[in-house]
């Protein structure tokens, strides 16, 4: 799933990111530009949880790609 640019970029050459994963705590990140990949809180989008980690979450209950969003 890729992150809106207006909601977070990579904090290493401030390019996209992609969520490659999630768990009860943390969300991991890569760039799509570097490759860097790291960790954040599930609420470092500023989304309340509610766009990135729920949308994730679901399309892995659903069985779907998370490349789609």
């Amino acid at each position: 799933m890729l992150v809106d640019p207006k909601d977070g970029r990579c904090r290493s050459c401030d390019s996209q990111l992609e969520i490659v994963g999630v768990d009860d705590i943390s969300m991991t990140v890569t760039c799509a530009e570097c490759g860097d990949t790291y960790t954040v809180e599930t609420d470092a989008f500023g989304d309340g949880c509610m766009t990135y980690y729920v949308g994730f979450m679901a399309g892995r209950l659903e069985g779907g790609d998370d490349d789609d969003a």
